[in-house]
């Protein structure tokens, strides 16, 4: 199979599809990669150490695209990109399609095969590729929110951890799963009063047996969560639904419940956030402010980190990848059905039922 790997294009995101190692075990199997010039350069992978492991380099965006019958990138399309996708190409990457309409009908008008790293899943729910991205973005959820409480950024000028007879930050984190529990590990780490909430008993019981004595949990309910905001100075929205839009836990009006200068980092923003304030920023504008409210809601959290966040992505999708390319995409979800959930938009039909349900569009599940 011919392999491209763009250079991504969106906003500050500076990770790349695949790492000169991934490179090398599609070319050990007999396949042709194809990198566009300077595509890993931002991650610290020069073009020289994709030419080292067999790549080859192609000047443009619209070269990489053309070649390839499979492209393999991070980022979803953008809206110069749409037109250099072919009808029956294998596009692989995350996709977040229930946030942006006018993507799910390019894809659709595309033809293309549509494989979503973020509703990949298997048999015990988890998300395999989701899963390393949302470690990095819960961590920096943390860092980011750290950031903006303090006074220049426009927070309330609090330091995390406080000191010696200065109370700490109080943070409050909606949802317990993969980015909730490493956000929660960062600010407990940094001495911070944590308290996580989630709907889901045993998960809450978990996370109150290996956490530090700093995080407490709670259950998540509107009622709760009200009653919580007036003492809190920075949340974090980690709410996931795999495929569908994020629920909005807290309103406009729960605005008024916060004092100014509190921080609300929206880490569900991809999924059309879990505030309903919220609307995507960009690492070269990261905020804005409603109400006197910080609002953080960046939809590329782990682009401010490529070297880490392109590692840890490779190490996730590269044998998802290598199935792909040596099976072709057809047999590889046959055989492995945890890939078969990826498939979001197939040849014109949309494949995952949440993404139709969304946009009030056909569902056609698709037989392998």
């Amino acid at each position: 199979m011919i392999i491209g790997v763009p250079k991504e294009i969106k906003n500050n995101e500076n990770r790349v599809g695949m790492t000169p190692a991934g490179v090398a075990e599609l070319v050990k199997r007999g396949h042709t990669v194809y990198v566009q010039a300077s595509a890993g350069a931002n991650s610290g992978f020069s073009d020289d150490d994709y030419i080292a492991v067999g790549a080859q380099m192609l000047p443009t965006i619209e070269d990489t695209y053309a070649v390839a019958d499979m492209i393999v990138k991070v980022k979803e399309p953008i809206a110069p990109e749409y037109k250099l996708i072919k009808k029956g190409q294998v596009v692989f990457t995350y996709f977040h399609f229930a946030a942006d309409k006018l993507l799910t009908e390019a894809m659709i008008e595309s033809g293309a095969v549509c494989i979503a790293y973020e509703t990949v899943e298997k048999e015990d729910r988890s998300l395999p590729l989701l899963t390393p991205m949302s470690e990095v973005a819960g961590r920096m959820a943390t860092q980011v929110g750290a950031r903006f409480l303090e006074k220049p950024q426009g927070g309330k000028g609090k330091l995390m951890g406080g000191v010696t007879g200065v109370r700490p930050a109080r943070v409050l984190i909606l949802g317990g799963g993969i980015v909730g529990t490493n956000a929660a590990q960062i600010a407990a780490g940094m001495g911070a009063e944590v308290l996580i909430t989630d709907i889901n008993l045993p998960r809450l019981r978990y996370l109150s047996e290996v956490m530090p004595k700093n995080v407490k949990t709670l259950y998540s309910s509107t009622h709760n969560i009200k009653m919580e905001l007036p003492n809190i100075d920075l949340v974090i929205g980690s709410v996931l639904i795999p495929g569908d839009k994020a629920p909005h836990l807290i309103t406009r009006e729960m605005l008024k419940m916060m004092k100014p200068g509190t921080v609300l980092v929206d880490v569900a923003i991809d999924q059309g956030g879990c505030f309903e304030t919220s609307h995507p920023t960009t690492h070269s504008e990261p905020t804005y402010v409603i109400d006197g409210i910080v609002h953080y809601a960046v939809a590329n959290i782990p682009g401010a980190v490529p070297f880490t966040s392109t590692m840890a992505l490779t190490n996730a999708t590269l044998p998802y990848t290598v199935a792909l390319a040596c099976k072709g995409w057809k047999q590889a979800c046959k055989d492995d059905p945890a890939l078969a959930l990826g498939l979001n938009i197939v040849e014109g039909k949309v494949t995952y039922k949440a993404v139709a349900d969304v946009f009030g569009l056909k569902y056609e599940p698709i037989g392998l």
